[in-house]
């Protein structure tokens, strides 16, 4: 029998102050296209519908803006001697301009695949990625935050957060001065001339933060960045993120498998099935920011908590049988 959800906490949150990459057969093309244009979605809609809850009053899809993101019919095999391992079975979303979208689901169901594949560090075995910019230029189209410290052991602080800048040719003195500010935004003062070896764990991940905002891309790809750090660091850590967010307004894809931190952070939440993973349901967070203690309607919350767990408990089941050897 799969347990419950996980009860509403005690956290204190804050005030929160066009590529396109298709495959055919084993090559994908990119290309960019305007985001005025229209999009043919083919014979149907490729968007999976958001769940209303009743009585929540869920704004519309619609109403969040234009698509920024749109997958299609995306699936992806890893192949081994030892035989061909199914990813991602057929994947759709829609993800809107300046929007927050968490992404939970069973361990090993493919959200990192599926995020990674956003960032074009893999490359999808059929289906249709579109990344919709709205004027071509020279600012990355996505910049990906992982759950592993991915900074450079041999450079300091600040050579780490202006690295992005450096590879698109931004002078040194321009460089380090909005590398200089996003140290400041995350607390890093101090710590310029300092080297990864010499930081706490939390910190070098502030490194990373601080390194994705200072290169401005269109979206962020956030695969659970804080999954490793204690409960202090990480909570601190969240409060830091919306707040650059909220500055920002970045499009936001954020992968997590905590339930209650999908709801504080996101404007929806997609449920992923059990391996090979698809979007099952995608469900509204109907909530006012800022989301404090104060202000969250307890049962309001409860409601939208039970809605995706119920969604993803059975997908969880069906994981963790396959994983004791109970289901193929």
């Amino acid at each position: 029998m799969t347990p419950g959800p996980p009860q509403f906490g005690s956290r204190s949150w804050p005030d929160v102050p066009e590529r396109k990459r298709s495959s055919s057969s084993n090559s994908n093309r990119l290309a960019m296209r305007d985001a005025s244009a229209p999009i043919d979605d083919g014979d149907g809609d490729a968007s999976v519908e958001s769940e209303s809850i009743e009585g929540g009053g869920s704004r519309p899809a619609s109403g969040r803006g234009d698509p920024c993101l749109r997958a299609t019919a995306v699936n992806k095999v890893y192949r081994s001697p030892s035989g061909d391992v199914s990813a991602l079975e057929d994947v759709t979303l829609e993800v809107y301009d300046r929007e927050f979208f968490c992404l939970v689901g069973p361990s090993g169901c493919g959200k990192s695949t599926f995020l990674r594949l956003l960032g074009g560090l893999l490359e999808c075995d059929s289906g249709e990625i579109e990344i919709l910019k709205p004027e071509p230029d020279d600012r990355p189209t996505t910049n990906m935050v992982f759950q592993e410290y991915g900074i450079f052991p041999w450079k300091s602080v600040i050579e780490n957060v202006a690295f992005g800048l450096k590879m698109r040719g931004v002078p040194k003195s321009r460089r380090h001065e909005i590398a200089r500010r996003y140290i400041r935004k995350v607390n890093l003062d101090g710590f310029e001339e300092s080297y990864p070896h010499q930081l706490s764990g939390g910190m070098k991940q502030r490194v990373s933060i601080a390194r994705a905002f200072a290169n401005d891309p269109e979206i962020f790809l956030m695969d659970e960045p804080f999954g490793a750090l204690d409960a202090q660091t990480k909570q601190y850590l969240l409060e830091e993120l919306l707040s650059l967010w909220n500055e920002s307004k970045k499009t936001v894809v954020y992968v997590t498998h905590d339930i209650e931190e999908a709801i504080h952070l996101g404007d929806r939440i997609g449920v992923m099935s059990a391996r090979p993973g698809r979007i099952k349901t995608v469900v509204d967070v109907d909530l006012d920011r800022p989301r404090t203690r104060d202000n969250i309607p307890v049962d309001r919350f409860e409601e939208i908590q039970e809605a995706v767990w119920t969604s993803l408990s059975d997908e969880v089941e069906r994981s963790v049988e396959r994983s004791s050897g109970r289901t193929p």
